[in-house]
């Protein structure tokens, strides 16, 4: 822009500043007080006063307009403070908690609040136990300012994951005689990152060390086989005998037997595949979504049984990567490096996410890819490099099965077109069972599971192949 026409557009600026964030409006009292008025300077025309009373009244209301003017404080005297979580879940309701404050405190004062909430946070949200959306109406934040100081609350729910920055806060209020409302737009950034659905991941946290709970479904048998010497019970029927304690048994006189658990320290390593095909909507969330809660929750548990969990996502290039680490830091670190996400419009390169993984990831592993069947079963390069990584690490492929299959595959041939489509549909399952199959006579297990059970499905392996020593 040049500089003369930034001359020209200063005072367009101005109007667009008090007819916009600086207005003044009337209020319903003065709108009332205007109608009345008429109706009696109607009244007065008819009986040969309607020149004296319309002078009369208007200059009146201009009086009382000018006083009510007076009597508000001054825009520059309000400032705002917003407070909200740093995190929230995706489709879980939060708070919202907005503090106004006047620094020079007078007569009372009516306000109302409109936040600037981001495009993404709607007016909708999920409910998990009734599996319906629920209207959260974007209201108006009114209420009284006494003393200078007034606080609101609303709650709000962010529907895609990111990071997602709050704006201004417009402000009117109106006081006094009440004739009048003055406007005005406050400065009050903020900041939430909205985070995939952690709740299952908390459930894991929160369940016992040897009894992992996810979803109703018990995870973990109570005793595990392994290595590492756990602790002394007393003997049952059916724990082998060559695991009996004599020495706490002479001290106890009871038969006592050792409980040994699976050794600490293994790393897990998570593939996100983010190509165009995990970009795919899949019962109101994407495909991306579905995998990335359950690659959290997997990494939850793997971090309570004390091994390490490297994270690695991808399409046609590394878009993040996350060494291996321990403890509860590192699942925040985990999700902070993948809770923006996005998939991309390309195809996914299976081959530079496990070439990658064997440069980095020295140490034997299980390596856990969550992507799509129908990449699996068209890319060229996959079981050359699963295979090659079957010699030094343990592989699972894991893919989100298709219900649309299933309906199709059920469905009544009642024509030509429905009998095509189930005979299509059946042609696919043929095709991802032989897949199944093919890849499991290399030694690499592929699980193709409804997305209701992705977590659970993927914990259950790593915790098998744990008790079995296999890591």
């Amino acid at each position: 822009m040049t500089t003369s026409s930034k001359k020209r557009s200063q005072p367009f600026r101005f109007l667009g500043k008090r007819l916009g964030d600086e207005s003044v409006v009337p209020t319903r009292r003065l709108v009332v007080l205007a109608t009345a008025g008429s109706v009696l300077i109607g009244a007065a025309y008819a009986l040969g006063y309607g020149v004296r009373a319309s002078w009369s009244f208007y200059l009146l209301l201009a009086a009382f307009s000018a006083v009510d003017w007076l009597l508000l404080p001054a825009r520059g005297r309000f400032s705002a403070r917003r407070t909200l979580p740093e995190t929230a879940d995706v489709r879980q309701s939060f708070k919202v908690r907005l503090e106004l404050n006047n620094r020079k405190a007078g007569l009372p004062l009516h306000v109302e609040l409109a936040d600037d909430i981001p495009i993404a946070f709607t007016a909708y949200r999920t409910q998990r136990e009734e599996e319906q959306d629920i209207r959260i109406p974007p209201t108006v934040l009114r209420g009284r300012m006494e003393d200078g100081a007034a606080c609101f609350e609303y709650e709000t729910a962010g529907q895609e994951r990111g990071c997602y920055t709050f704006g201004s806060i417009m402000l009117r209020y109106w006081g006094g005689i009440g004739l009048w409302k003055k406007q005005t737009r406050l400065t009050c950034p903020g900041e939430v990152r909205i985070v995939p659905d952690l709740s299952r991941v908390r459930g894991v946290l929160a369940s016992a060390q040897d009894s992992l709970v996810l979803d109703g479904s018990k995870l973990a048998k109570p005793h595990l086989a392994g290595s590492d010497f756990d602790s002394i019970r007393n003997f049952a029927q059916g724990d082998d005998p060559r695991r009996v304690n004599w020495r706490a048994t002479a001290r106890s006189g009871k038969l006592m037997t050792n409980i040994l658990r699976p050794e600490k320290g293994k790393v897990v390593t998570i593939l996100l595949d983010c190509g165009r095909m995990m970009g795919v909507e899949l019962e109101h969330q994407t495909k991306l979504d579905r995998t990335l809660e359950a690659a959290l929750v997997l990494a939850a548990a793997a971090l309570k049984q004390g091994d390490s969990v490297a994270l690695l996502a991808f399409s046609d290039r590394i878009k993040t990567y996350v060494p291996p680490g321990r403890g509860l830091a590192h699942l925040h670190q985990l999700t902070m490096a993948v809770y923006d996400l996005k998939s991309d419009f390309v195809e996914s390169g299976f081959g530079l996410a496990l070439s990658h993984v064997l440069r980095q990831i020295k140490k034997r592993s299980f390596v856990v890819l969550f992507s799509d069947m129908e990449s699996y079963l068209y890319d060229q390069e996959l079981p050359v490099y699963a295979r090659r990584l079957r010699k030094s690490h343990v592989p699972l492929l894991v893919s989100l099965n298709d219900p649309l299959l299933h309906e199709w595959a059920r469905a009544e041939p009642a024509n030509e077109r429905t009998a095509y489509i189930q005979s299509l549909a059946h042609k696919f399952r043929l095709d991802r069972g032989e897949y199944v199959s093919r890849m499991a006579g290399s030694g690499i297990r592929v699980m193709d599971v409804p997305a209701d059970r992705l977590a659970l499905s993927a914990v259950n392996e790593y915790l098998n192949l744990k008790a079995r020593n296999a890591l």
